[in-house]
């Protein structure tokens, strides 16, 4: 049977938008074992570690890179008082957790987050607790993290060992408020967010403030989105458009088994997926409409799979397949095309909860096909998104109506290095049994000097790691041809495949 055929055309000298390095981040909740045991053993555990972190956790997520984490939740966000999580660990109080259950040592907390995030590269993002918080607590967590004035909470930070400022620039205002957060109104956060974020942003200019956007699924309507941003009132009071720099979307992909489902169940789920891309798009139009255009951004700091066995009962955990690496791969090419407006994103979860990168075991530990594909994706980095045009083979569907639906079989997207001498391309082939080649045609005076491609795959896409067979589904080098100022790549079937392409003028 003969390959399926594609064409892909990219313009190097039609440089666009940069890709957000932030794009690419991570989400770690108090939630199952996420952060317990995931991240943090204790400086005394038998589970090798440095000052209390995992060293093999600490080497994957250094290595992915990680450029941003969320924490502490999700819905644990608004029930979470930062002052439990400081000061001598066995001083700390142990709390319970009212979404998730079981009780919180909080031995995690603010001085913790903000290590583990220096140790692997990355920027920390806090969530502040609006549900059950106040301004004043919000305010004085900024000031414990950013000041270096000779007041209260920067003198409690001095005290607890760091003299320097942290310098936490990324702070969420609530999350889900319309639900776990508190079951607001549109018009009750706002008035939240702007009592919030005007103490918040008062102990630091340089602080951005992400404000919580609907969840796709519309818990309070489809128009929750537009009656927040209508109660701020923003034509009113000018220093109220300087208090918003960010509107979080969240979607997760579901429902389906997370090994036990059909090819036809595969399909739906991938086509189900692409739906991201409407949320993104009506949140753009929203923030176009009363911003002007793209100086509020959008933050997608909750996304990825979460199949039927991923429970409170059982800690939110699922088994990642390459059908994770599909979906992953597929998000992120949307997100490189949406560069102009995305500003960061983050998948749901750091380690073992929903689509996580990493998973353990007790002292066991393995990356998951998630993992393998973030990583493809690394070099897009800072990179300038290109103009391109992608023709691909479809797979006929039909939605719950009954209307015949194509879904496109290859999804890519190109960005140029910040040197301008390479290009970087990133393509998913979702059909189950055929292999797609790709011709890709550089346009405009560069020709093609060499090609090295890596492709993530396995025999089925029911693959996936585990403790036994950490390695079963893995990354290799595959084969590229060159000429001229082409480059033809052979994707096989449920695979992600990243190249780069050196460039000669």
């Amino acid at each position: 049977m003969s390959d399926d055929q594609a064409t892909w055309r990219i313009w190097p000298e039609l440089a666009g938008p940069t890709i957000s390095p932030l794009i690419y981040g991570t989400f770690a909740e108090h939630l199952g074992r996420c952060v317990y045991e995931g991240i943090w053993v204790g400086p005394e555990s038998s589970i090798p570690n440095e000052d209390g972190f995992r060293l093999d956790t600490l080497s994957a997520l250094r290595a992915l890179p990680t450029p941003v984490v969320r924490w502490p939740g999700g819905c644990f966000a608004d029930d979470y008082h930062w002052e439990d999580g400081i000061g001598p660990r066995h001083q700390r109080p142990r709390t319970r957790n009212l979404w998730w259950h079981g009780e919180d040592s909080n031995h995690f907390g603010t001085d913790e987050f903000v290590a583990f995030c220096r140790k692997i590269g990355a920027e920390p993002y806090i969530c502040a607790n609006v549900g059950s918080g106040t301004p004043d607590e919000a305010a004085g967590w900024a000031e414990y993290c950013n000041s270096a004035d000779d007041t209260y909470y920067a003198g409690l930070r001095r005290a607890n060992g760091h003299p320097a400022p942290y310098g936490v620039r990324y702070w969420g205002v609530g999350n889900e408020n319309w639900g776990c957060g508190g079951n607001m109104t549109p018009e009750e956060y706002a008035a939240a967010f702007r009592r919030f974020a005007t103490y918040m942003k008062g102990r630091g200019d340089s602080a951005q403030m992400i404000a919580v956007g609907d969840h796709a699924e519309g818990h309070q309507g489809p128009d929750w989105n537009l009656r927040f941003l209508e109660a701020l009132r923003l034509r009113d009071n000018p220093r109220i458009r300087r208090l918003i720099d960010h509107l979080s979307v969240h979607r997760y992909f579901r429902p389906l088994d997370d090994v036990d489902f059909t090819d036809d169940e595969y399909y739906r789920f991938v086509a189900g997926s692409l739906v991201i891309e409407d949320d993104i798009r009506r949140t753009r139009d929203l923030l176009s409409y009363f911003f002007g255009g793209p100086t509020v951004g959008i933050v997608v700091d909750e996304w990825g799979t979460w199949y039927r066995q991923a429970r409170n009962d059982t800690g939110l955990e699922q088994k990642s397949t390459l059908l994770d690496a599909v979906v992953a791969a597929g998000t992120l090419n949307l997100f490189n095309r949406w560069a102009e407006w995305i500003t960061m994103g983050n998948i749901a979860q750091t380690v073992n909860v929903l689509q996580a990168v990493i998973q353990t075991d007790g002292d066991r530990f393995w990356l998951t096909p998630t993992y393998h594909a973030f990583k493809l994706f690394a070099p897009h980095a800072s990179g300038r998104l290109l103009r391109d045009e992608l023709e691909t083979p479809g797979y006929d569907l039909h939605d719950a109506a009954g209307a015949g639906v194509s879904l496109a079989l290859l999804s890519g997207s190109a960005s140029l290095a910040a040197d301008g001498r390479s290009l970087h391309l990133t393509l998913v082939n979702r059909h189950l049994s055929r292999t797609i080649e790709c011709a890709v045609s550089l346009r405009g005076a560069y020709q093609v000097d060499s090609c090295e491609a890596t492709v993530l795959g396995g025999e089925s896409v029911r693959d996936h790691n585990d403790a036994d067979s950490p390695e079963r589904v893995a990354p290799r080098r595959a084969q590229a041809s060159t000429h001229g100022s082409e480059v033809r790549l052979r994707l096989p079937p449920h695979s992600v495949l990243a190249a780069t392409v050196k460039l000669r003028a």
